[in-house]
């Protein structure tokens, strides 16, 4: 009897020790996603995720089935990719990383820009990269890089990239704090981030709410991981092309 008791007071003890795991677990895993910044939102718009950031509802991602979105030939004229890599201002030896790559529709503008540098192509879909290596196999790209990225963590080298270009996907970072602290972990002193997002500010832009931004938010977003804003170009017929740079 005493060596039953003995027993079920060791398991008693061992159930309790896990319990304890699993609540600092959970715990960790809440404060991960309710970090500084971020509020879980009880009541939320059926295109968000439940959760925003300092204000702004984070939005759904577009997934890989929508990749023929991303090639529509209305983007030639709407979204001016050309004119967008001019005001990039890039020189043939920069290293770019276009951070949520897609289909590659801005990776393989820029790639022949910077003939003497590299494109970091980067997604956290395969099914988009391998749409990637594809298109670069068939193009001969030869100075185009693949890179799997998680949602909080781009895995790029550090102090690497000249430019992170995002066009469109900012927004819908699910951790957007901890990917812009990636993201300015791997560029040089002086770097530039350059952030393509639809007016937040204009209701007749014919977009989803969740999928626009406005540049007062995004500068205030911009300015916590320490970039500092430079300017904010407004060529574009329905977007914001903002530039920021991470000090020297």
């Amino acid at each position: 009897m005493k060596n039953v008791l003995i027993i079920f007071l060791a398991i008693a003890l061992l159930l309790s020790a896990c319990a304890g795991q699993s609540s600092a677990f959970f715990a960790t895993q809440s404060a991960v996603q309710t970090g500084p910044g971020y509020e879980t939102l009880s009541k939320h718009d059926p295109d968000g995720i439940g959760k925003a950031y300092m204000g702004r509802e984070i939005s759904h991602v577009m997934g890989h089935l929508g990749a023929d979105w991303l090639e529509r030939p209305e983007r030639e004229k709407t979204e001016l990719p050309e004119k967008v890599v001019e005001n990039m201002k890039l020189k043939a030896a920069d290293v770019v990383a276009d951070i949520g790559a897609g289909t590659g529709y801005f990776t393989f503008r820029i790639s022949p820009v910077v003939s003497q540098g590299k494109v970091y192509a980067v997604d956290i879909q395969t099914e988009m990269l391998a749409m990637i290596e594809e298109r670069k196999k068939r193009l001969n790209a030869g100075n185009v890089v693949s890179v799997l990225g998680t949602e909080t963590d781009t895995r790029l080298p550090a102090a690497s990239v000249d430019l992170a270009l995002m066009v469109d996907a900012y927004h819908e970072f699910s951790f957007p704090r901890e990917m812009m602290e990636s993201i300015v972990r791997s560029l040089k002193p002086g770097g530039r981030v350059v952030q393509i997002e639809y007016r937040g500010e204009d209701p007749e832009v014919p977009i989803k709410r969740l999928h626009k931004m406005t540049v007062a938010q995004a500068r205030k977003e911009m300015a916590v991981v320490g970039l500092v804003w430079k300017e904010t170009k407004d060529f574009l017929p329905q977007q914001h092309f903002l530039v920021f740079e991470k000090p020297r």
